[in-house]
């Protein structure tokens, strides 16, 4: 039987709502509940343009001119409100871009990039980690850098990118696969180009694989038909809602945690 498998995402949806995994990757009842958003939209649109910028084979997007022509041509407009709230945010995509582009061809080129949008798989014994990492390079001395875009941040730090989740499971993933590699994690804010790298030390990464693989099995062998829905913050906001809110103890549940919200 295929081992299952897991990545970042699912993992980050798992701790944030084990009802959102369910209703998301394993009752198909969530499907039809499912809603674009707007944000995602938007990052995928600029993920398009920052992947075809990057990959060296590609030469049909290396100007700031084509880079936007490219974002307007792959412009995604799914879960905007408006054809108005479209054409705003396609606008500040171009800026955003057009930024980019220029400040990254000012710099002087100190290493290559080896893969965009490329997925690596590793076997962590129950499960399959999987991870689509938006771009690796290699520098000079050959140190290989994870490069991963945040389109909706203006800011991010140390702190945040030593516990990013995702950051975590690239280098697990990348070390496994370039041992005895340098490996640097770096998140770009791409509203306003700053970035942050940090290299986690081995005996970080130990105790993060091993945390992970714990959380990994509680996961793949948990009994999701018996879970029911426990109140939170996030509900207000979940495409699921109308799932949760059938099973009756958890509508009252809700209703209290509002009161006190609202308190």
């Amino acid at each position: 039987m295929r081992k299952p498998s897991l990545s970042p995402s699912k993992i980050s949806i798992y701790l944030a709502c084990p009802m959102k995994y369910r209703w998301t990757y394993l009752d198909p009842r969530g499907k039809l509940f499912i809603r674009s958003k707007p944000y995602y939209s938007f990052g995928s649109s600029l993920h398009v343009v920052l992947q075809r910028f990057h990959d060296e084979g590609d030469v049909g997007v290396s100007t700031v001119e084509e880079a936007v022509a490219k974002l307007e041509e792959s412009w995604i407009t799914a879960g905007y409100s408006s054809p108005e709230e479209a054409a705003e945010a396609l606008a500040e995509g171009r800026e955003l871009i057009a930024q980019y582009v220029e400040e990254y061809q000012a710099r002087p080129a100190t290493a290559k990039t080896l893969h965009v949008e490329k997925q690596f798989r590793d076997d962590l014994g129950e499960f399959i980690l999987i991870g689509r990492i938006d771009r690796i390079d290699e520098h000079e001395d050959g140190t290989i850098e994870i490069v991963d875009y945040k389109s909706g941040r203006e800011e991010t730090s140390l702190e945040e990118i030593q516990n990013d989740l995702a950051m975590n499971c690239y280098q697990l993933l990348i070390r496994s696969k370039m041992p005895g590699k340098r490996v640097l994690s770096t998140i770009v804010a791409l509203r306003t180009n700053q970035s942050v790298s940090f290299e986690p030390s081995t005996e970080d990464l130990n105790w993060f694989r091993q945390n992970l693989i714990q959380l990994g099995v509680e996961i793949i062998e948990r009994d999701f038909d018996e879970l029911r829905p426990s109140a939170k913050p996030i509900c207000a906001n979940c495409d699921f809602l109308p799932l949760c809110l059938r099973d009756e103890s958890f509508a009252s549940d809700l209703s209290e945690l509002e009161k006190v919200e609202q308190s």
